[in-house]
């Protein structure tokens, strides 16, 4: 039997990792992470959808001591959410320290126990706002070192490393699944489900690259397929 453990936060690049894995491995377990962030309601939205969806599990780990230690815009509610046009001199204020090398090693710690193959997360370096642990030279070197650290061939997968969004929306198409992810999924980093604020950058960047899709939807279908592999 295969097995995936999805890192799970109910927003759109996530839930479209989700579908996509409910299509390619006879079960998967998620797993969302509550650490203290301002868009608390993700949580939420995370376990409805996964049950929705038909995930074999929902575990939802407390690690609120990230937010103990990483200061952003997305653990502090006296930094504001910066607008997607706000000049940012260096890493924006959203990015939150560790978040992924904590997320991707429990995550892998969850997969040996339910003797998963596969954790499969939605980062990406194509789309998105500069944050070091998107990137795929992160996930393969961190996802070495856990293979050394449990003497197991857990593998990490990144399903839309090399997507942009437009082609992200295309691949939720592919599975019949754009409609609930534009309007069930929680993106925005102020907390507003479906289309969001449309003021913050995750707001910005999903409604450009769904209006890119809807003008050019054959083009971008056919690319994100060449980049997937998917027929």
């Amino acid at each position: 039997m295969k097995r995936a453990v999805v890192v799970f936060s109910g927003g759109q690049d996530s839930t479209t990792c989700l579908i996509q894995a409910l299509n390619q491995y006879d079960e998967v377990h998620c797993v969302t992470f509550d650490y203290g962030q301002r868009h608390h309601q993700e949580i939420e939205v995370a376990r409805q959808l996964s049950q929705q969806l038909g995930a074999r599990a929902h575990k939802v780990l407390d690690v609120t001591l990230l937010n103990e230690l990483a200061i952003s815009s997305l653990t502090r509610d006296n930094i504001p959410v910066p607008a997607y046009d706000a000049a940012a001199d260096g890493l924006p204020s959203t990015f939150v320290p560790g978040r992924n090398i904590l997320f991707l090693t429990l995550a892998a710690i969850y997969a040996y126990q339910v003797n998963a193959e596969a954790v499969i997360t939605g980062v990406c370096e194509t789309d998105f706002s500069g944050y070091p642990d998107c990137r795929d030279d992160f996930v393969k070197a961190l996802n070495n070192a856990v293979q050394l650290g449990m003497a197991r061939d857990v593998r990490f997968e990144t399903p839309l490393m090399w997507l942009n969004k437009a082609e992200t929306w295309a691949l939720a198409d592919y599975w019949q699944q754009l409609p609930l992810i534009r309007h069930s999924t929680l993106t925005c980093y102020n907390g507003i489900t479906g289309d969001g604020c449309g003021e913050c950058a995750a707001c910005h960047l999903r409604a450009r690259g769904l209006e890119e899709y809807q003008q050019q939807p054959q083009p971008v279908m056919t690319a994100m397929k060449q980049k997937t592999g998917l027929v």
